[in-house]
């Protein structure tokens, strides 16, 4: 069973930025007396586990023998992105206003698009540079102090 492959890209991608406003809040709130990284600690756990799950009932979990060495360097190196990416959100979460944080921590679309010309060899359109340049100039906007 493939879990939810009947979806299109852009479900999910709708879906992942609701989960990621709710994460912001979430994590505000969760993060309020308690460590920056012991949140980050204990959410991690939560998505290790949650995973498991579904990976053991969809039948996707595989050995890890029959996963590439290219594959496990990169997934290693993304999770290690990914990891200090969430101690940092979480660290100017605790410092800082969720409405604040998150727009900031969204210029990764800038960066992901420059990386994505850089290294992948994508080649947006001019609407998308358009579209990157307004992300980062809203994300600027937002977090500037007046």
């Amino acid at each position: 069973m493939n879990f939810g492959s009947s979806y299109s890209w852009q479900v999910w991608a709708v879906l992942s930025a609701v989960f990621a406003a709710l994460t912001a809040i979430f994590a505000k709130i969760g993060v309020e007396n308690i460590s920056s990284d012991l949140a980050t600690f204990i959410r991690t756990i939560v998505v290790l586990i949650s995973l498991g799950f579904i990976l053991l009932a969809t039948g996707q979990l595989v050995q890890p023998a029959s996963i590439s060495t290219r594959t496990w360097v990169f997934l290693v190196l993304s999770g290690l992105g990914t990891g200090a990416s969430w101690l940092c959100y979480f660290r100017a979460l605790k410092l800082g206003p969720a409405s604040l944080v998150a727009p900031v921590d969204k210029l990764s679309v800038v960066l992901v698009a420059i990386f994505g010309v850089a290294f992948l060899g994508e080649r947006p359109s001019a609407s998308g540079w358009l579209g990157i340049v307004l992300i980062a100039c809203g994300a600027v906007l937002i977090a500037v102090k007046r």
